[in-house]
């Protein structure tokens, strides 16, 4: 078999990718996906996430090694593994981030990846059903609307955010980021708008881009310093090769795409030699600055009914069921998330450097369920955390999962700042008309001493997990850590690029889908501008 351009993983950047190069009707282009198709029904339900999440069909079930600054757990890792990857199965929250991220990408060497360059490419992937205007576009394939169901408790949360002296934001995509108020959703009419459905649903009728799913990318094929293909274990156990005549593109995620690397002889040379993998090209990079988010859960008991209380019950969840399938509207329209808050730890800072996500609902994980009583989350996460993490090869076997090491919280900076996100939440939860709905301060309990930082520390390290956004282990730059440039090609491999969240030279302040969706829009404008010459 053999293609033009061979993209590996149908992700968020992948079905981008696969859209804009086969375009062209001169490019031949194979997608190549280790999950199935996108027919199980939960995946285009919004909240769906709660059946598809830990499902091991669609997710890919990984898990971290034990924690230290988590008190040695071991965190749940989902990501997709399905057509759409984690777009199939994330909370549907659009947001791009801030200016200065970009404008430091920019600053650390990367030439075309500032605010001005990148902000064209966020507006051509997006419908913005407010409309088109100096942040929006409109008629891009990623429908983005406002939530269909608002819950009054999150407008409870909202109002008292703004007593408590924090601004009201309508567009956190917008000029500017600081304040609360409620996600837009990569929804369209009460339907997910994965980039499956957006890029590769009417993209498949091409007759040059072939798709393969259930298909596991075992190794790039390296010979002479050039990409020259990959292989792929099908469920049949057979190996096929699969030729590249002009470049192979990993677009696997923070996860996938370092290992794969690493499968095929490109890391540190020391460290794949430990686990028996040859070297091909020493690249140390590959695997370092893995970033992510982490959250730390705050539940509150309410007086008044949430979200917990309308899917407690097969009637209950009938009514919503019914409610659902002839309108389009209620709790199965929500994200994952319903309002937010991209907040400030200190007014000396010039921009957020945390973020609040307000649930209707609270749960230990999205995959257990609510819990049986009558409460909400609010979860708040450290922006740009400066703790950095690493992917490493477990095995040299393809179908091991590779280490995952995030190293939450090793840093002090981090802990300071999330100590004073809890105490935040606290203040905002005296306010009214949030003070009056809450009845009990579950998480953390109303007796622990808010004011001492070790106290608090603690309470984090028991009551954190990830807000699912890694990032950054196969980062762009020019330092010796670098492992793509500028165009994402990989350096000392030839016609081998990365187009996907790994490539992020630091995390973007926020939800990172909008982000590797824009990665792949400017992955694929590079792409067919350098196979012009």
């Amino acid at each position: 078999m053999e293609a033009d351009f061979v993209i590996v993983g149908a992700g968020s950047a992948g079905c981008v990718l696969a859209n804009r190069l086969s375009k062209d009707l001169a490019h031949k282009v194979i997608l190549i996906e280790a999950g199935p198709r996108d027919l199980y029904p939960w995946i285009h339900i919004p909240v769906g996430y709660f059946k598809t999440m830990n499902h091991p069909k669609y997710d890919w079930c990984y898990k971290t090694d034990p924690c230290p600054e988590l008190e040695g757990k071991e965190v749940p890792w989902p990501r997709g593994k399905v057509l759409g990857g984690s777009s199939a199965l994330n909370g549907l929250l659009y947001v791009r981030g801030q200016r200065q991220d970009y404008d430091h990408w920019k600053e650390l060497g990367n030439i075309g990846w500032g605010w001005d360059d990148v902000l064209p490419y966020f507006k051509k992937s997006e419908n913005n059903e407010r409309g088109e205007d100096e942040f929006h576009g409109t008629g891009g394939p990623i429908n983005v609307a406002d939530p269909i169901y608002r819950h009054p408790i999150c407008e409870a949360w909202i109002a008292a955010a703004q007593a408590a002296g924090y601004p009201a934001n309508p567009d956190c995509n917008g000029a500017n980021q600081e304040g609360v108020g409620f996600f837009q959703l990569t929804a369209r009419r009460g339907r997910r708008v994965s980039t499956a459905v957006g890029y590769l649903k009417f993209a498949l009728r091409r007759p040059n881009l072939k798709v393969l799913t259930r298909a596991h990318t075992s190794k790039v094929i390296i010979e002479d310093g050039q990409a020259q293909g990959v292989e792929v274990i099908q469920k049949s156990a057979n190996v096929l090769r699969i030729n590249a005549r002009r470049e192979v593109i990993l677009a696997a995620g923070a996860v996938g795409s370092p290992h794969l690397l690493m499968l095929s002889g490109v890391g540190d040379g020391q460290a794949l030699q430990k686990v028996g993998v040859k070297t091909t090209y020493h690249l140390p990079g590959v695997g370092k600055n893995l970033k992510d988010h982490l959250q730390a859960r705050i539940t509150l008991k309410t007086k008044n009914s949430t979200v917990n209380d309308e899917l407690r019950g097969l009637v209950r969840q009938t009514r919503v069921a019914v409610n659902y399938a002839l309108r389009r509207s209620g709790p199965l329209t929500m994200g994952a998330s319903m309002a937010f808050g991209f907040l400030r730890t200190s007014d000396s800072l010039d921009r957020p450097d945390i973020q609040f996500h307000i649930n209707p609902w609270s749960a230990d994980s999205p995959a257990t369920g609510v819990h049986p009583f009558s409460a909400f989350t609010a979860t708040v996460c450290v922006l740009r955390p400066e703790s950095r993490g690493e992917i490493r090869l477990r095995s040299g076997d393809p179908l091991c999962h590779p280490c995952i090491t995030p190293n939450y919280l090793a840093e002090r900076s981090d802990q300071q700042k999330a100590i004073v996100g809890v105490r935040i939440s606290r203040e905002i939860a005296s306010q009214e008309p949030l003070r009056a709905a809450v009845s009990e301060e579950l998480q953390p309990p109303r007796d622990l001493n808010i004011d001492d930082d070790a106290s608090v520390l603690e309470w984090i390290r028991k009551n954190s997990t990830t807000v699912y956004h890694p990032t950054s282990s196969c980062r762009m730059g020019t330092d010796h850590l670098a492992v793509v440039d500028q165009r994402l090609r990989v350096f000392g491999i030839n016609r081998l690029r990365i187009a996907d969240a790994s490539i992020m030279p630091e995390i973007v302040s926020g939800n990172t889908n909008a982000s590797a969706i824009m990665i792949g829009e400017k992955a694929g404008d590079m792409i067919l501008e350098d196979a012009k010459h």
